[in-house]
């Protein structure tokens, strides 16, 4: 029985206050059981003034964390989900994925501009963003407003949009709205993105708990944080980044959902500029459950979430095995009982990114990645079809409007 667990985290106020979060709800199960939180600081922590795409690094927030892990420094350690990737370090395994916050994307406005929505800021009006996947989706859709990179934790990138000084003088910023959330700043929020203009990273909105592989004591005491419906839909986002072998240098989005029994997942890949898009959507049911919901938004003919454009067959299919022999999914582990569902989700991630690729996503990605590894230019590509903004619905009463309530005139 574990009677003392030490908890690893980054020093930042949000990641203190999600490893708390995680405190809070294991002495809610384990009254007796002893908490300690270590925090650290990470490379990505520390390099503020290159945008993440250009450091050419993976596991920029996540490897100090791993060191002190892998030297039973600390038993766990928390981490935002979307910050993990897809292959983890040898003998390394999410133990649990907790139950996700909203994942969309959120508009946070300079005083000017409160309770306004992208649509309605004047031509030329600088967005920032610390993502490429933001900046390609939104591009796509508000060709008239320019996209700026901007860099640091949640207090610096809401100070350099209040009082300016930072990589331009932004009317809004764009971020996550979990996050935001999270440090009780949800009346910031002008609006929320919907799916249609901007989705969202994978695993964006869940906490994930990382452990030793070999570790089942503190395994088995973790998994009681797993939520069954976030795990599904963060296995197939993942497996589904995982096999296009993206991150954070190409604009991947994902977005999953479970209805009646089904696993839906929308998978996309843009050009830097977002002039180029591949979108598709499949949906399969889990077991147990018959029955097909198929193939969403015109995605086109598919038999049991299959994909058509080169699927492998299931036999050939990669299985990865922890250092103790048992299976995991992506990096997640989970206890035998689950194993039959993951295994639909892992494979419903991997078709969707099987179809994207045969529908020309591979050029994408590698002109993506090419491009990242070139001199950074002042400003993002812009479209070649740039408009005017066209008229301006203002949010009423206060309330956040999801960008749909205005946009509908431009679709």
């Amino acid at each position: 029985m574990v009677k003392k667990l030490v908890i690893g985290t980054r020093k930042s106020e949000l990641a203190m206050i999600q490893t708390n979060w995680v405190k809070d709800e294991l002495k809610e199960i384990n009254p007796e059981l002893e908490i300690e939180i270590v925090p650290m600081s990470t490379k990505g922590d520390k390099i503020l003034d290159v945008a993440l795409s250009k450091i050419g690094e993976k596991s920029l927030f996540t490897k100090e964390l791993e060191l002190a892990l892998e030297a039973r420094k600390v038993d766990v350690v928390v981490h935002s989900l979307k910050d993990l990737p897809t292959v983890l370090p040898d003998g390394m395994v999410i133990g649990a994925i907790c139950e996700r916050e909203d994942p969309s994307d959120a508009v946070v406005m300079k005083e000017e501009h409160r309770g306004k929505i992208l649509h309605c800021l004047p031509a030329g009006s600088i967005v920032g963003t610390s993502s490429l996947r933001r900046t390609a989706q939104l591009q796509r859709r508000y060709p008239q407003l320019q996209f700026r990179s901007v860099r640091g934790n949640l207090n610096t990138r809401l100070r350099k949009l209040d009082q300016g000084g930072g990589e331009a003088d932004f009317a809004a910023i764009v971020l996550a709205v979990a996050g935001v959330t999270r440090m009780g700043w949800a009346d910031r929020i002008s609006a929320i993105l919907p799916p249609e203009d901007c989705m969202h990273a994978v695993g964006q909105g869940a906490l994930a708990v990382e452990c030793r592989a070999d570790d089942m004591p503190i395994l088995r005491l973790v998994s009681a944080l797993s939520h069954r419906e976030t795990k599904l839909g963060c296995v197939a986002e993942r497996a589904f980044l995982r096999q296009l072998e993206g991150g954070c240098s190409v604009p991947v989005a994902a977005r999953t959902r479970l209805h009646r029994h089904v696993l839906h997942l929308t998978g996309g890949v843009w050009s830097l500029d977002g002039t180029q898009e591949v979108r598709r959507t499949l949906a399969v049911p889990l077991p147990g459950h018959g029955g097909r919901d198929g193939d969403s938004n015109g995605a086109g003919d598919t038999k049991n979430g299959a994909a058509e454009n080169g699927a492998e067959p299931a036999a050939k299919r990669r299985r990865t095995m922890s250092a103790g022999g048992e299976r995991h999914f992506v990096g997640v582990w989970a206890p035998h009982e689950e194993h039959e569902e993951l295994e639909v989700a892992e494979k419903l991630g991997i078709d969707v990114a099987l179809m994207l690729l045969g529908m020309g996503a591979k050029p994408i990605l590698d002109a993506a990645k090419a491009a990242n590894t070139a001199p950074a230019p002042n400003d993002p590509p812009r479209p070649a079809n740039a408009e005017g903004a066209g008229a301006c619905p203002v949010a009423a009463g206060g309330a956040i409007p999801t960008a749909a309530a205005a946009v509908g005139a431009t679709e």
